[in-house]
């Protein structure tokens, strides 16, 4: 029996979810090893802050329709490398970590609304969150990673949580499931006001060496993870 295109596309989402919590899950990378891939392809997945703006973006394409639905989860990651490579050379890039949390409480709000801009300012919104999502995974490079493969480790991540959006924006298809993708969006947004509240409350940055290009900069923090980390 032939399956739909929704069917396929919910078969190879989940997939993929699957094969990255398995390869995270076998990944045990020693101090100064130099896991590259490994070590981006973790990353995103370290802090709530990234996990709910990428997310966000697979349910407000998913929402959207086509060609959104796929125009959406490629633009960010692109722009995102970009932002990465901005990271990794040491360009400064101010206020990285309220950018962030504003695409969590933008993106969120995006899928509340159910907001329907045209596509052009859509990819203007994803791309510009995009670039501080790539500038801070670069920033924070483990020392001794080899800088492209984590590069490519952390879009195949991101790649894969649009993917998990996606998959879970289907219910939208059903009256109820729009009432549920809209409430996910209100949670997504409500985070991103903690996130919000977080970055303005961090201690002031003392600067550090970057590991890629030697360059004085501000030293990045992961907004929620790292502060439960050092609770």
């Amino acid at each position: 029996m032939n399956k739909s295109p929704v069917q396929r596309t919910a078969f190879f989402c989940v997939a993929a979810v699957i094969l990255l919590l398995t390869r995270q899950a076998q990944a045990h990378i020693l101090p100064g090893e130099g896991g590259g891939f490994l070590s981006g392809l973790e990353h995103p997945w370290s802090g709530w802050d990234h996990i709910c703006a990428m997310v966000a973006v697979g349910l407000w394409g998913a929402q959207l329709g086509k060609p959104a639905i796929w125009v959406l989860p490629v633009t960010f990651p692109l722009i995102m490398a970009f932002g990465g490579f901005l990271g990794l050379i040491g360009v400064p890039l101010p206020g990285d970590e309220i950018g962030i949390a504003a695409s969590a409480i933008l993106l969120g709000l995006m899928v509340l609304l159910a907001a329907r801009p045209p596509l052009a300012v859509a990819m203007i919104l994803v791309g510009i969150f995009g670039l501080f999502h790539g500038y801070a995974h670069g920033h924070e490079l483990p020392p001794g990673d080899n800088g492209l493969l984590y590069s490519i480790g952390f879009v195949v991540a991101t790649g894969t949580l649009h993917a998990l959006g996606i998959t879970i924006g289907i219910i939208h298809l059903w009256k109820p499931g729009r009432i549920l993708l809209r409430a996910a969006g209100a949670a997504i947004t409500l985070a991103g006001i903690v996130f919000m509240v977080q970055a303005f409350h961090q201690e002031p940055e003392v600067p550090t060496t970057s590991p890629a290009a030697g360059m004085i900069l501000p030293a990045g923090t992961r907004t929620l993870q790292r502060s439960m980390d050092a609770s």
